[in-house]
């Protein structure tokens, strides 16, 4: 049997969770002994269909499967051709609703591995609760609203929040750059005096980690102070990034979500092996880091000056 050959197309180079993405796709390959080739869409969905299309149209570059992260929508058309062709489907971190069509009449593999979004936005809800009480503000770093990503982080997160809790909304594209930007801009508005926010809550760590340096940039100490003093959160929570940002004191909390491309292709590996299909969705648990306990206990701790 010929290795299994594999092309990853994922978001952006420049977020740590999508490099992790990378790093578990490169080990199962490496352990799996098969051919790898990784491409990155730099957040552009037009450019990510394009980049996609080139692999299937050209039948000396063909691979065996196309693993993709959508940027944007699921990419329906594209995947319909690339399973005409004989090439395998698998959609990462995006809820599509063609999979089953496709499935039907299919000779190669199609599926989806998925984080549970939805549980993501509740642990963040819950972490929430635990550093901020029964009430008061949060300021909420969202991702891109193209992505049911951060649609279902935002329902989970609004569904587990105290009642009491106000949510004040910015907009980022998950990276660091995103998160500085918004905070910036934000704190620009005389309307950011208003709002008594007592946690700055992030889609993911990279916003989270730039979002703190934009408050790291203010020149009235004071000030600059005040907002260093609030927790800001963050997800994906990757050991190299997000939880060592929560050693370091950066962070207050992330949820670790984990990476998934690794374990789509030990699917498709098994699914050539067995010549069945693998379930047509994978569904990923996420969890808290620090456990909600011992963020409750910190934040109780530091409340009574123990801390």
């Amino acid at each position: 049997m010929e290795k299994l050959s594999v092309v990853v197309s994922l978001i952006t180079e420049q977020n740590d969770y999508q490099r992790e993405q990378a790093a578990s796709a490169q080990a199962a390959a490496l352990k799996l002994g098969a051919s790898l080739q990784i491409i990155y869409a730099n957040n552009d969905a037009v450019q990510q269909t394009q980049q996609v299309l080139q692999f299937i149209q050209d039948p000396k570059k063909r691979p065996d499967a196309i693993l993709v992260e959508p940027v944007g929508t699921g990419m329906p058309q594209v995947a319909r051709a690339a399973v005409s062709a004989g090439i395998g489907w698998v959609v990462i971190n995006a809820g599509v609703d063609y999979l089953s069509q496709l499935r039907q009449h299919s000779m190669v593999p199609v599926f989806s591995v998925i984080s549970d979004h939805e549980a993501i936005g509740k642990i963040q809800g819950l972490q929430i609760g635990a550093l901020l009480g029964n009430e008061g503000c949060v300021l909420y770093i969202e991702g891109p609203a193209v992505r049911d990503v951060s649609r279902l982080r935002t329902k989970g997160m609004m569904s587990s929040k105290p009642p009491n809790v106000t949510v004040k909304t910015l907009k980022g594209d998950w990276t660091q750059q995103s998160g500085h930007r918004a905070i910036q801009s934000w704190l620009a508005l005389s309307t950011s005096r208003d709002l008594h926010v007592g946690v700055i809550a992030c889609q993911n760590d990279d916003m989270a980690v730039g979002a703190r340096r934009a408050f790291e940039e203010l020149v009235d100490t004071k000030e600059r102070d005040r907002w260093l003093t609030l927790p800001i959160t963050g997800c994906d929570g990757v050991p190299k990034a997000g939880q060592n940002w929560v050693r370091q004191g950066r962070l207050a909390a992330t949820i670790f979500s984990p990476p998934l491309v690794g374990d789509a292709i030990h699917l498709l590996a098994n699914s050539r092996l067995t010549g069945t299909q693998p379930e047509e969705r994978t569904l990923s648990t996420p969890s808290s880091f620090p456990a909600l306990e011992e963020l409750k206990q910190k934040q109780s701790a530091a409340a009574s000056g123990q801390g």
